[in-house]
């Protein structure tokens, strides 16, 4: 009859594809139990939007079938997310593993509408997430999610508002659609940090920050004051757009921020009719700017006025058309983030990989199969 530690030898032969780290030493496998010639066992992922959860899981099958005497195999996958630790001047927000700040160096480059569909496309694999509206002078999230209603107040605490299986704080949740906030910048730092600090935020996963434009106020006080766990950047493919995401990139590098990477806004129109697809605003631009700067290229999302439309309806492209090639998009941008923030938090937090991430959450985190 095989044994529990000849299972777990078997296992440091599987390597992890992203963290490339055997998923022994990464502690991705609990609960070993040997009855007679049947194994079961935990396979435990680091965020349950895993794009390789199906080739981890066959590898780990075949490994312990492999274990002389083994007639069965079952695997429970489930997913614990590690959180980030910051510097020792840093405040973690409560109850929030990661923050991910969503951002740009211009506007018009359809930042928002990427970081509700990240935001949504990373709640559909089970993984707790919160989206943060950042932007206090053009808030967008109420329309773009088709909200209107108040959050309600428990003694000092805002309680976020839920819908698509996010937990949403907004400014434009709090003040009347028509008006206009008119601060200085040190005001809009002030709300800022309300808003991230005074909203009853559960035990999330992932808290996605859609950032203003810019690399203002608002950005320095994310950076300078909370741990964050890394940045987006969004960009369209034109020259003028790649400028200002080059300085968005410098700027989060100088603050201490990583980079997961670049997502390339309306690259191509694909046209309905024959298929030919069309890169309007040019080719090539983004890529190479990550080579030039180390920084990954997180992948495309097609210029296509479903994504608009979608928008002004509140209802999310991931939502509205599950089905369609742009929710796909946005389902790969939501596993590449994933990925690369599992690395991240990896090298981060334990750069030897032994044993667990410091501030990881419940087991469980995601939903099992």
């Amino acid at each position: 009859m095989p044994t529990e530690q000849q299972v777990i030898e078997a296992l440091r032969s599987v390597m992890d594809p992203e963290l490339n780290r055997d998923l022994v030493t990464l502690s991705m496998i609990e609960n070993v139990t040997v009855t007679d010639a049947n194994v079961a066992l935990t396979l435990v992922l680091t965020t349950p939007a895993c794009p390789q959860r199906d080739e981890i899981r066959q590898a780990v099958e075949a490994a312990v079938t492999a274990v002389p005497g083994v007639a069965t195999v079952d695997i429970a996958v489930t997913a614990r997310v590690p959180g980030h630790t910051g510097l020792p001047d840093q405040q973690p927000l409560p109850g929030v593993a990661n923050i991910v700040a969503v951002a740009s160096g211009k506007g018009g480059v359809g930042k928002s509408a990427v970081a509700v569909n990240l935001a949504v496309a990373l709640a559909e694999t089970g993984a707790k997430v919160g989206l943060l509206d950042g932007d206090i002078y053009g808030p967008s999230i109420p329309l773009m999610l088709g909200i209107q209603e108040r959050p309600s107040v428990s003694g000092e605490r805002i309680l976020p508002l839920r819908k698509y299986g996010l937990e949403l704080m907004s400014i434009g949740f709090l003040i009347p659609p028509d008006s206009a906030v008119i601060w200085r910048g040190p005001m809009v730092s002030k709300a800022l940090d309300k808003l991230l600090r005074e909203t009853e935020w559960s035990a999330l996963d992932y808290l996605i920050i859609d950032m203003p434009p810019g690399t203002g106020d608002a950005q320095l006080t994310l950076a300078q004051q909370l741990v964050v766990a890394g940045a987006v950047i969004v960009t369209t493919p034109q020259d003028v757009a790649m400028a200002d995401a080059v300085r968005g990139i410098s700027m989060f590098q100088k603050v201490g921020i990583p980079i997961l990477g670049v997502v390339e806004n309306m690259s191509y129109f694909k046209c309905p009719e024959c298929g030919q697809c069309t890169p309007i605003f040019g080719r090539g631009t983004t890529v190479k700017v990550c080579k030039q700067h180390n920084v990954p290229f997180l992948g495309d999302i097609p210029l296509d006025p479903v994504i608009r439309e979608s928008g002004d309806a509140g209802t999310p492209v991931v939502v509205a058309e599950p089905e369609s090639g742009i929710a796909a998009a946005f389902r790969e941008l939501a596993a590449a983030v994933a990925a690369k923030l599992s690395v991240e938090n990896l090298t981060h937090n334990q750069p030897d990989g032994a044993g667990k991430c410091e501030q990881g959450g419940e087991p469980g985190t995601g939903a099992p199969e």
